[in-house]
């Protein structure tokens, strides 16, 4: 019997938008360290070297080429296991991409290694036997001071962006070498701590030592704050001790000169989570009955949903499922919407849990998300409160999964691939490890109401406020009579809502305002011809925004100044047109200009804690006013406001999108659940020329559920969902002409055997970003029909069909399934 018969062999997954895996051979040392969901180091391609997932183990050498042997395996334990590859399987087949992509989704940065090119010098190379160019000789000059050079470093030396051609031409002429260099990108945080001479321990010894001391008293400082460190069982890392030693660094030195104190390195955690007293509660008589309902539910349902308007305290009901789930040794998982909310739901969770809580989003670092996955794979943290991402970490017990707010759109990703929606990803996710999912809104999804309404989730409703306080009353006030009879405060505050400000804050309450644009102005235009300055790179208007006192792009971040004049007839009257935050935050500030001030959107949470330092300051209300996007809808919690006012509703209500009164009402009945929450009846204003329209009707009685039946008759007669399920089939190309081609053979592709409505192909409403032109396919398959996988296989092989064209080089296709 051969020795390739006893060979071990791994197939392995790479963060490449690749599907396949890839077989290598796994060399005699290193057998008894592989398994499942661990890394290995191996050579792909010509050169470069990644690190890669172990998806399978087995004896069966690839047929067709000789397996590459690993260069080593770079994990003690595994980061995964079988249950997350079978979430990542699932995941490639639903979305239609890659397993790569998923990879790439899932995996925190610090733990995908790919190699670093590196050159260096060829000692055999005479400089006087070839003649160099000067970038060249540049080059050649660099590495004979340094023994190598990154292409970062080629690329400054020469100017140049683009130094392959530069690099393969010293190659074919001998002068380099091309080296490979797996790098990490997680390394764990290091201090240096401070521990007592063991000659000290003996206590005749420190004596002597305090004696000697006496009349050093900065030094007898140092050494103290050292003791009464170690006492108090804390770090005694150098900041530390100098803070209780009045920040004499210099006599800290003597000391360690002096082989008194003795330094050592140790790792700490980057994630210094805030104790705080841990707090019990009961729950009221609503709550109480929600949670004995969702318990029976669960009896017989795997999902439920929980329907409880703004501020029924639908949070202490999650809590006393999550206290059960833990009491049962498993790991909860606690999905948000948005970023903006994890800060001040975690304080609130943290009451109850402390340390085994831990929040997870985009906003942490590389070195901290690699640190709360291996906590989380530890199972040190039971308890993860996150944004959408937070699906991908490795639960080993996962016993819940909460999606509050499950209706929001953000909850979809876009770009990149995998375009997920993380509540229908939570939902399988929970399915493979086999527990309930509880999902909480006050405006459920069409979906999920439709799934409820049809018995198959469970269903319950909390229809009162916490303390019985009354839903707030909600007004609209007709923007376009206002502008008639000229009761305009400013342009884009009317009379009914300034009475309504000015009320409130006699009252010393706060007061939200929304306006869903950020910037200051969504375009400029030209008063003669009309003119607006659009994104060179996008089709679409460019924003003003006056905190930079320029115009941006909101797809590319292009940005220009403002003209002096228009392009086209080269008037110089220009006029900014349309309201964002920033100029709702200015005509306040006229206003009302002894009144405080702050506004949150995306451009003013751009720091790592930049959103939660806005809500925490109007929180200890350093604010009067907040003004801000949809951000301030998603079940933010404020004791103290009693008025909210929409500045203009109309924009959402006439959203080209067959969802488009749906969100519209949800965002409204959200903005408006955040006033009157704790003590008394809120008020909300709408603003709005359509004050008859029948959302905003229902908006003000408060009667969602009359909506969402009115939109399911329109649902189903025009093939949408809950009954069509949608898949956007996106081409994209440079030029204009190729896409519109690559959109029409695509669907001539499919039309003869995909068993579906198509419409299309179409360039959607911002037809081109990013210098690539946008053509669309909307597929519509009856969620009654079982042709769904049979048309995904369809329109898989059709898109691979159209990247062998070869006229279409530089072509951009995919499918998005179940679009936002």
């Amino acid at each position: 019997m051969s020795e390739d018969q006893f060979a071990v062999f791994i197939d392995v997954m790479l963060p490449l938008h690749l599907d396949a895996l890839f077989t290598y051979r796994v060399p005699r040392e290193w057998e008894a360290e592989i398994a499942i969901g661990k890394r290995v180091a191996i050579q792909f391609g010509a050169r470069k070297i990644y690190s890669a997932l172990i998806a399978k183990i087995h004896h069966s050498p690839p047929k067709g080429y000789e397996a590459k042997y690993i260069y080593s395996v770079l994990d003690e334990k595994p980061l995964l296991h079988p249950i997350h590859f079978q979430f990542w399987d699932w995941m490639s087949t639903y979305y239609l991409c890659s397993l790569g992509d998923v990879m790439q989704a899932a995996l925190p940065a610090g733990l995908k290694l790919e190699s670093a090119t590196r050159i260096e010098a060829n000692e055999t190379f005479d400089p006087n036997s070839v003649e160099l160019d000067q970038k060249e000789f540049l080059i050649w000059e660099a590495l004979e001071v340094q023994a190598e050079l990154t292409l970062a470093d080629v690329s400054e030396i020469v100017r140049l962006k683009n130094v392959f051609p530069l690099i393969k031409s010293m190659v074919n002429k001998g002068m380099i070498r091309i080296r490979e260099e797996l790098q990490g990108k997680y390394k764990p945080k290091i201090i240096v701590c401070f521990s007592l001479n063991p000659i000290y321990e003996e206590e005749k010894n420190l004596a002597a030592l305090f004696d000697s001391l006496e009349k050093k008293p900065k030094q007898l400082q140092i050494l103290m704050s050292y003791l009464h460190l170690k006492q108090q069982n804390e770090l005694t890392d150098r900041s530390a001790i100098l803070k209780f030693g009045g920040n004499a660094a210099s006599s800290l030195q003597t000391l360690i000169k002096n082989e008194v104190l003795m330094p050592y390195e140790m790792s700490i955690d980057r994630l210094q989570m805030e104790l705080l007293p841990k707090e019990s509660f009961s729950l009221n008589p609503n709550q109480e009955e929600a949670y004995l309902a969702l318990k029976n539910s669960f009896e017989e349902k795997e999902v439920a949903l929980l329907q409880g308007v703004t501020g029924s305290g639908k949070t202490h009901v999650y809590v006393k499922l999550i206290e059960e789930a833990l009491a049962n040794g498993k790991q909860v998982l606690y999905l948000l919407p948005e970023i903006a909310l994890t800060s001040q739901i975690i304080k609130r969770i943290n009451k109850y849990f402390g340390e085994h809580c831990v929040a997870y989003h985009s906003k942490f670092n590389d070195q901290e998300r690699v640190e709360i996955w291996n906590k989380v794979n530890d199972g040190q943290y039971r308890v993860v409160i996150g944004a959408r991402s937070s699906i991908f970490l490795p639960f080993q017990e996962l016993g819940l999964v909460i999606i509050d707010e499950e209706h929001e759109s953000s909850y979809k990703q876009q770009e990149p691939a995998p375009r997920y929606h993380a509540r229908d990803a939570a939902m399988m996710l929970a399915k493979i490890h086999g527990c309930k999912t509880l999902l909480g809104s006050a405006t459920p999804s069409m979906e999920v109401y439709h799934m409820a309404k049809t018995g198959k989730y469970g269903w319950v409703i909390m229809d009162k406020r916490y303390h019985d306080v009354a839903l707030p009353v909600i007004e609209t006030s007709d923007l376009g009579e206002e502008r008639r009879t000229k009761k305009m405060m400013k342009e884009d505050i009317g009379f009914a809502l300034h009475q309504a400000i000015e009320e409130t804050l006699q009252n010393n309450e706060q007061i939200i305002l929304f306006q869903n644009r950020r910037g200051y102005a969504p375009f400029l235009s030209c008063n003669k011809c009309e003119w607006v300055p659009k994104c060179k790179n996008c089709d679409i208007s460019l924003t003003y925004h006056k905190y930079i006192d320029s115009l941006k792009c909101h797809y590319c971040g292009f940005t220009t100044a403002i003209p002096n004049s228009c392009q086209k007839c080269g008037t110089p009257n220009m006029t900014l047109k349309g309201t964002g935050t920033e100029k709702v935050e200015d005509e306040l500030s006229e206003l009302y200009p002894k009144t405080r001030i702050a506004r949150l959107d995306l451009d003013a949470a751009k720091t790592k804690h930049g959103h939660e330092e806005i809500i925490r300051s109007f929180e200890n209300r350093q604010f009067d006013i907040l003004v801000g996007t949809q951000m301030l809808s998603k079940g933010l919690d404020f004791e103290h406001v009693n008025l909210v006012g929409i500045i203009n509703a109309d924009a959402l209500l006439q959203f080209p999108d067959f969802r488009a009164h749906e969100r519209a009402m949800q965002l409204l009945m959200q903005v408006s659940g955040r006033a009157g929450r704790k003590h008394k009846q809120g008020k909300v204003i709408v603003q709005t020329t359509l004050p008859n329209h029948y959302v905003l009707q229902l908006l003000k009685q408060h009667q969602y559920l009359p909506l969402l039946e009115k939109e399911l008759e329109d649902r189903e007669k025009f093939a949408y969902p809950p009954y069509f399920r949608l898949i956007k089939l996106i081409v994209k190309h440079r030029d204009y002409n190729l896409a519109e081609y690559a959109g029409t053979k695509l669907r001539n592709i499919l039309e003869p055997n995909l068993q579906a409505v198509m419409m299309g192909p179409a360039s959607p409403y911002v037809s081109k970003i990013r210098n690539f032109y946008i053509k669309e396919i909307l597929v519509k398959i009856n969620r009654q029909s079982n042709s769904l996988n049979t048309s995904k296989s369809q329109i898989k092989a059709a898109i691979k069909q159209l990247y062998e064209d070869k006229s279409l080089r530089g072509l951009i296709a995919y499918a998005d399934v179940d679009p936002g």
